[in-house]
């Protein structure tokens, strides 16, 4: 009897499938390793298979162009290895010994043989590592080293090779390669947040919530800054934002800055591949110790920092704190001050916060908070629907900054003392039952209103009106006489109740005869249990 041809694997056709695909793949080496070990491994995986993958496609071009130009083989071996040809066109220069068609061909590693020293595939992976990042400058201390460690599977390694080998990220064009692989990572890291639960809140924040701050904020060009960036998911929204509209995403200069070296090499890598241009810093470092980028005055600042932090670095003299010193128990209002100390003259900011930040008066926070009341720096507090972060339960609000509110360029209505209150909380829907979700409605209604209110190009046509329950434009004097608590419901009030048309004391005593109804069919059947009782006793 011949032996069964192996099935033929068919190239996933669709986004779901892609993701499956590599989903599937990622499962091989679970269990082994600890989750962020696990993380880096796959998603440095995926990004060696994509920057093999398009610097394959790149060269089937270049070799294309001089074939129509007349070159003959040896000719095009002379050129096709010109490294600016391949970095002019946003594409990584990938080194014979780090093309994935080389890893593919030894997924179970090299044997010792005569004149030739045995290498896992491990080992091979991190030398096509090094390799990429001693020939792309940018990439430098990004990519893991750590797939030849005891706790990796090798056997496994090699079949998820064997898998990913039947994946192509390519063949699209290369902006398309570029975008199918970005959404796979993010698809990834939102993937590995929720699989690490509340660690995974330090270097992913929930794409719903990123929009809010980029659709309010408008981030189309100049500087942008996150102080804590995470994995770069305020950026690479940043960059969808543009895209979407119709802008130019060179426009736009990325800062950021990460204290954990592997979030912050996550973030290298997920610019990379969305072809960001950021500038993170040399190396990992905490925001208060180091401040990475010193000078810098930004047009926008995208924020979430972690909430209610303890333990943090504390200088009483730190210029930063221009509005009050920031307590020894939290780190809130330092990241806040630290936030509005980077605004240009016309520097707008978002940052998400946790509920407390709104109204807590503990360590001196309520008198910095009145001082930027004072000082007329809010624009906008929304209060966001519970359930947004999987990895945590505290309810979050974003605070918006702006250092102008006058009529001009931000605005073609005059805002100056006054504060916008938008009470976000009923939005939203469940994706289970740990989970929410905001909608694109949601994001646009809240991201609306704040256009309308401010009179900007977005909210052209249409006029602002305070709506009960949802929203409201507050004066100075209004947020002072409430002792500068900035909660949003202390200001909205509640939504108007729909009139169904009963008379009240119709309803009163409908609602009445239907109570006492309830409570003489309770005294029934608590008789009948009685009496099933007194026969079982």
């Amino acid at each position: 009897m011949p032996p069964k041809k192996k099935a033929a694997v068919t190239a996933p056709s669709t986004m779901k499938e892609l993701k499956d695909t590599l989903w599937k793949a990622a499962d091989k080496l679970r269990g082994s390793m600890d989750a962020s070990q696990y993380k880096d491994v796959i998603l440095g995986l995926v990004f060696l298979k994509y920057v093999s993958d398009a610097f394959a496609e790149r060269r089937e071009q270049i070799r294309e162009e001089l074939l129509a130009d007349g070159m003959n083989d040896d000719q095009i071996a002379n050129l096709i290895d010109d490294e600016d040809e391949y970095l002019g066109h946003s594409v990584f220069w990938v080194p014979e010994s780090a093309r994935w068609t080389y890893l593919a061909e030894h997924a179970k590693g090299i044997q010792d043989a005569p004149g030739v020293e045995g290498k896992t595939a491990g080992q091979l992976i991190d030398n096509a590592m090094r390799a990429i990042m001693a020939a792309n400058a940018n990439l430098n201390g990004t990519l893991p080293t750590i797939f030849n460690k005891d706790s990796v599977d090798q056997r496994r390694l090699g079949e998820l090779i064997d898998l990913f080998n039947d994946t192509r990220f390519t063949g699209h064009g290369a902006t398309k390669a570029r975008d199918l692989l970005g959404e796979v990572y993010e698809y990834f890291l939102e993937k590995f947040a929720r699989a690490e639960g509340k660690r995974g809140g330090e270097f992913y924040t929930p794409a719903g919530v990123v929009r809010v701050l980029v659709e309010v904020l408008e981030p189309y060009s100049g500087r942008v800054y996150d102080p804590c960036c995470g994995s770069g998911g305020m950026f690479v929204q940043t960059e969808k934002f543009i895209e979407q509209h119709g802008g130019n995403p060179t426009e736009v200069s990325v800062y950021g800055q990460e204290q954990n070296q592997r979030t912050w090499q996550m973030a290298k890598m997920n610019l990379a591949i969305h072809g960001v241009t950021g500038q993170l810093g040399d190396r990992w470092e905490d925001t208060f110790a180091q401040d990475k980028h010193p000078d810098l005055l930004a047009d926008y600042v995208l924020a979430n920092p972690p909430f209610n932090i303890k333990d943090w670095t504390r200088k009483e003299d730190d210029k930063r704190w221009k509005y009050g010193v920031p307590p020894t128990g939290n780190a809130n209002y330092a990241w806040i001050q630290h936030i509005i100390s980077k605004l240009g003259e016309r520097g707008t900011a978002g940052v998400v916060m946790a509920n407390g930040s709104m109204s807590s008066n503990s360590g001196g926070e309520g008198e910095i908070r009145a001082q930027l009341v004072e000082a007329d720096l809010v624009s906008c507090m929304i209060a966001l629907p519970t359930q947004l972060f999987r990895s945590t339960g505290i309810p979050v609000c974003v605070w918006f900054f702006a250092k102008d509110k006058a009529k001009g360029p931000k605005g073609s209505i005059d805002r100056q003392g006054q504060v916008l209150f938008i009470d976000a909380r009923n939005l939203g829907y469940m994706v289970d039952r740990a989970e929410r979700a905001l909608s694109d409605e949601d994001i646009a209604k809240i991201a609306g209103t704040f256009h309308a209110w401010r009179g900007t190009e977005s909210g052209a046509g249409v006029e602002y009106a305070d709506e009960p329950g949802f929203c409201y434009s507050a004066e100075l004097a209004e947020i002072k006489e409430a002792e500068y608590a900035l909660t949003p419901g202390r200001y909205v009030g509640a939504a108007p109740i729909e009139d169904d048309g009963e008379p009240i004391e119709e309803k009163i005593a409908r609602l009445t005869g239907e109570l006492y109804a309830q409570f003489d069919e309770s005294a029934r059947l608590q008789a009948v249990v009685r009496e099933q009782l007194g026969r079982i006793l």
